[in-house]
């Protein structure tokens, strides 16, 4: 499906809304203004953009912990995702859970998790309910290379599998599992899509995560197959992120020119060439404007917002 320049402008847009929100929260945690984790999309942009991007309204999204991305992309507004990374009441979960469980069930954005490999089960949850209801939705699911190895993630390829449940399995391998590299901790390495296809049964793909127009068609693709009643889909998106596991993290096992190397694939500036060679190069100032302006209103917002009040704490605390 090609897009019009109108909407390769959109992208490019969310895409820095992205980047620059990443940049932002950073310095707010540095500032003290965000407690807890962190953990920073930067460099995997063209995964959430272009995979939500190809989703419908009535579609589920259920995330993981590096979840801001995701959820900027199913446009959840940055002001209310601020808000929520400084705990303040305005914030999309109210300010009660943070950076790793950015929620919004009016977009069907059912959440990030902390738990390494916990949103599988709630995804098959989701394909399972969806499938009764005999509903024409498709449940995407995002994880990271360090749930491969968990026991979930097997039990809901399994399940999957055996129910043909819609379920859309988006690996983002960025190659590190905290400070494990993959191919310390998986037998196929980076080919992890390998171990998926046979024993499961599930149709698996892997494409250029850094690469916006792949990672669009291979989802679209995906899609259009589970939409025909064929069960789940299974893509593993090469990536990279380019900060540590969390901001914590000096990310000293990393060499510098592999780094440097992935960097030099910014899905940002690959896109921002292939638009400035249609002689935008003025919406790409205009937009790169837009975007400052937007993160310096989200950071007003989570600042002048407030905090829950302390009688308020077991509000949502269910007593049997």
């Amino acid at each position: 499906m090609i897009l019009d320049d109108k909407k390769l402008l959109e992208v490019l847009k969310q895409m820095i809304v992205i980047r620059k929100f990443e940049q932002s929260a950073e310095r707010q945690y540095k500032r003290g203004k965000i407690a807890g984790f962190l953990h920073i999309y930067s460099g995997q942009e063209a995964i959430a953009v272009g995979a939500i991007g190809a989703l419908k309204k009535n579609d589920y999204i259920v995330s993981h912990y590096r979840d801001h991305g995701h959820a900027i992309a199913r446009g959840i507004h940055p002001n209310k995702i601020m808000a929520e990374l400084f705990g303040k009441i305005d914030g999309c979960n109210g300010g009660r859970g943070g950076s790793m469980h950015i929620m919004d069930t009016s977009k069907n954005f059912m959440g990030g998790y902390a738990i390494v490999a916990g949103q599988l089960p709630i995804a098959i949850g989701l394909g399972m309910a969806s499938k009764f209801k005999k509903n024409d939705d498709v449940i995407m699911c995002f994880f990271g290379d360090g749930a491969v190895n968990e026991g979930e993630f097997h039990e809901c390829m399994n399940l999957a599998s055996l129910w043909k449940l819609p379920v859309l399995f988006i690996l983002e391998n960025n190659l590190y599992g905290m400070g494990s590299s993959i191919y310390d901790t998986h037998a196929c390495g980076k080919d992890v899509y390998l171990s998926i296809e046979d024993p499961y049964k599930i149709p698996a793909a892997q494409v250029d995560g850094m690469d916006f127009f792949a990672v669009r068609e291979t989802v679209l693709e995906a899609i259009k197959k589970i939409k025909g009643g064929n069960g789940p889909f299974f893509i593993e998106a090469m990536t990279y992120r380019f900060r540590g596991h969390s901001i914590a993290d000096p990310s000293k096992y990393r060499d510098t020119a592999e780094v440097d190397s992935w960097i030099d694939k910014d899905p940002i500036l690959f896109l921002k060439k292939h638009i400035a060679a249609k002689n935008l190069d003025d919406d790409i100032v205009k937009i790169e404007n837009e975007t400052d302006e937007m993160i310096l209103q989200a950071e007003k917002f989570a600042e002048d917002s407030k905090f829950p009040l302390l009688d308020s704490r077991f509000k949502y605390v269910v007593n049997d």
